[in-house]
């Protein structure tokens, strides 16, 4: 093709069914589940610069720093669109439409998931260049992954004749739901393809398909795109707009219904990395079937996949079990039982519990925190601060800081102070007190925070003033 794609990465989801590595403070798609990379960098790194534009990233606001800190990793560049309350992907297809027809009405969209994986980078390229050159021609093209097995986790496409005769693009006849075990089995012996949600259309097309289909959706991201702001580097959605779209999946709201649905039957290696069971299946392993990833040891035993950064993790005569070590959580899940993970999650929301959602390692545009330890009236917290990075200028209400550097040196604003701070030395925060922590070194700078008082949440945070546009 002549032509360049333009790519839409969708990057907004939470990824319950990976927990406790997937949380929706840190969900999946940031995580490096198989390799070095995230997923959402490995889908960055497939996009080949002589066949795609840069993307275009849509995600949710609170996940802006770490889209920008990923792309940055891999090199690339990218727009990055954030979306101020969670919808599904019709809203979210509909905003990177709309974007795309701001640019040229024909020019030819794909949209990816962050959090899927391909395997087979050559063959992807391939289908999807034939998926491109199809949709150029006015249809709305999807890869259709030939099964590797009657899995009951995906969607389903059947096929139809050639849209053009001698063409290997079919006709998609009808998109299926998730079936069970049975009907599963009957869909890969009549050649059915998964639904990988990847589509590749004109941008006028999907449009008016849009505008046809679910009116309240196109109306709702054209009009939360025409009323953006710019955020630092983002284009931040408007929120009363984009409310106003309802909550449905490009499948629901335009697939199953349009006339110009086609499909690329495609052998890429992909998969959605959806489950445990899935990484585990992708992951390499020994002569008895286990697979380790970190510190873990495994004796007398067959097919086990275990994952454990920090902590010693054993598996002792118990087969066909995934165990997943985190600083504050452990997974022991029986492999045929990895879609119950989700439902795991739910209860533990409905507990209140924080693992549900955050891990002890807080992410912030400036680096990280970690929770070391806590009690009624302290908390210890491990600070990371990124060279040339500073934190909000605050104050608190309720507590009182100390501040050990133990690595690097701090710049310290303590109201009408400023003070050098360096290794093995600390420093005084008294409750009421304007400060703020910078990094002005080449390393990261790295300390211990003691607090103390009468309440230590988050929110009992003053910001008088933010490089990050948090106040």
């Amino acid at each position: 093709m002549d032509v360049k794609i333009l790519p839409i990465i969708m990057c907004g989801g939470s990824g319950t069914r990976v927990w406790p590595e997937s949380r929706e403070s840190l969900p999946k798609q940031f995580i490096p589940l198989l390799g070095v990379r995230s997923t959402f960098q490995a889908t960055l790194e497939n996009l080949d610069e002589s066949l795609f534009e840069a993307p275009i990233v849509i995600s949710n606001q609170d996940y802006r720093f770490l889209v920008s800190e990923q792309v940055k990793e891999t090199g690339r560049t990218a727009r990055v669109v954030l979306e101020p309350v969670r919808r599904d992907s019709a809203a979210a297809v509909a905003v990177g439409t709309e974007l795309a027809v701001e640019i040229a009405p024909d020019t030819i969209v794909a949209i990816f998931a962050a959090d899927h994986i391909v395997r087979d980078r050559a063959a992807f390229l391939a289908a999807c260049r034939e998926a491109a050159a199809a949709a150029a021609q006015g249809y709305i093209v999807t890869l259709g992954i030939k099964p590797t097995q009657p899995a009951t986790g995906y969607g389903y496409i059947r096929t139809g004749a050639p849209v053009l005769a001698g063409s290997t693009v079919l006709k998609a006849e009808a998109f299926v739901e998730k079936p069970d075990a049975e009907t599963a089995a009957r869909y890969v012996a009549e050649g059915y393809l998964w639904n990988a949600g990847n589509f590749f259309f004109r941008a006028d097309v999907m449009q008016e398909e849009l505008r046809h289909f679910t009116p309240l959706v196109q109306a709702a991201a054209a009009e939360a795109l025409a009323k953006a702001r710019k955020d630092l580097d983002f284009l931040l959605l408007d929120k009363e707009a984009f409310s106003r779209a309802p909550k449905i999946s490009i499948d629901y709201a335009v697939m199953e219904h349009t006339e110009k649905a086609a499909v690329v039957p495609a052998d890429i290696g992909w998969s959605d990395v959806g489950t445990w069971a899935a990484v585990y299946e992708l992951s390499e392993h020994d002569a008895d079937g286990n697979s380790v990833r970190g510190n873990g040891i495994v004796l007398d035993a067959s097919n086990v996949h275990i994952r454990s950064d920090e902590h010693l993790t054993t598996v002792v005569g118990v087969d066909n079990v995934i165990v997943v070590t985190t600083q504050d959580a452990v997974l022991v899940l029986d492999r045929a039982h990895g879609d119950k993970v989700k439902q795991l999650v739910d209860r533990l929301k409905a507990e209140n519990r924080r693992e549900a959602l955050e891990h002890k390692r807080s992410y912030r545009p400036w680096g990280y925190y970690q929770s070391v330890d806590n009690g009624p009236r302290y908390q210890v917290k491990r600070i990371v601060v990124k060279p040339g990075a500073r934190l909000s200028l605050q104050k608190h209400f309720h507590r009182a800081e100390h501040w050990i550097v133990v690595r690097g040196t701090a710049e310290v604003t303590r109201n009408n102070e400023v003070i050098q701070v360096h290794e093995n030395e600390s420093i005084y925060l008294p409750i009421g007190a304007v400060h703020r922590l910078a990094n002005p070194g080449r390393i990261d700078l790295e300390l211990i925070e003691v607090q103390t008082g009468s309440y230590l949440g988050e929110d009992d945070i003053v910001r008088i003033e933010d490089v990050y546009n948090r106040v």
